[in-house]
């Protein structure tokens, strides 16, 4: 009697495929993003109150377009770096602190297997986001440029690779309160002055050139280019991919996998 035929009469069914495990632990992760009251914060309700707030405003200058135009594409950036940067970077550091990155690593999933499913989550909780985010902007007027929408999905996945990156090597090295304090101060500095919700031209003195080489400004004009004028901006994809292949080389070399 073969090993097949025993397991076919007991019922069981045979070991998980590794893309049934990445779809699993994906699942896992996503639904834990999705649920955390901290994390919803930052992911959905603050965008959906930027992106109110910029559409009916006046302030601050938005540059050329129409405004609703302007502060759909500008928020849809904020989320890819709030979903891909400041979440998966404090959850990284907190896995590590409390030994569950360094089990997940050892079980048949494996550490290729366990990126790969971060990864994939934060691809289902930005859909989630862009979802919501889109439908908001809709109802108060956002027509977005048809033939932007795919160059806009590559720039979001640049953006995704290039801020994930970074969560990986914050998240990855420094201690789990640092982190925590530290990812949410850079958060809070990008948006404010890092080129994602107003465009770097519209910033002040340097400061505009030195955020268009960050992948904020990288990511928050090629959204913009994307789907306000319905162009490519190769100049922000060429930082986004510089970025994302920068972060994960340092990655392979420094992240550690527990404290």
């Amino acid at each position: 009697m073969t090993a097949g035929t025993d397991t076919a009469r007991s019922g069981h069914a045979g070991p998980a495929t590794p893309s049934r495990r990445v779809l699993a632990q994906a699942r896992f992760e996503a639904t834990g993003l999705l649920r955390h009251g901290e994390q919803l914060l930052v992911s959905v309700v603050l965008p959906l109150m930027a992106l109110v707030g910029l559409a009916m405003g006046s302030t601050p200058d938005l540059g050329s377009g129409r405004r609703v135009d302007l502060a759909a594409a500008g928020v849809a950036a904020m989320a890819v770096m709030s979903t891909a940067f400041t979440g998966q970077a404090i959850l990284l550091a907190f896995e590590r602190r409390y030994g569950v990155l360094r089990l997940l690593g050892t079980t048949p999933l494996g550490r290729s297997g366990l990126l790969a499913a971060k990864a994939l989550s934060v691809l289902v909780v930005l859909a989630v986001q862009l979802l919501v985010l889109g439908v908001t902007a809709l109802a108060l007027g956002w027509r977005p440029d048809p033939v932007g929408i795919p160059l806009a999905l590559l720039v979001g996945l640049l953006g995704t690779a290039a801020f994930a990156g970074l969560a990986l090597l914050l998240g990855g090295t420094l201690r789990a309160e640092g982190v925590l304090a530290l990812a949410n101060l850079i958060w809070i500095v990008l948006v404010a002055g890092g080129g994602v919700l107003v465009p770097t031209e519209q910033l002040p003195g340097a400061l505009g050139p030195i955020a268009r080489m960050l992948p904020s400004g990288a990511l928050g004009d090629g959204m913009r280019a994307a789907l306000v004028e319905g162009r490519l901006d190769l100049v922000a994809a060429l930082v986004l991919l510089v970025w994302a292949a920068g972060t994960s080389l340092l990655v392979t070399r420094v992240l550690r996998w527990s404290d």
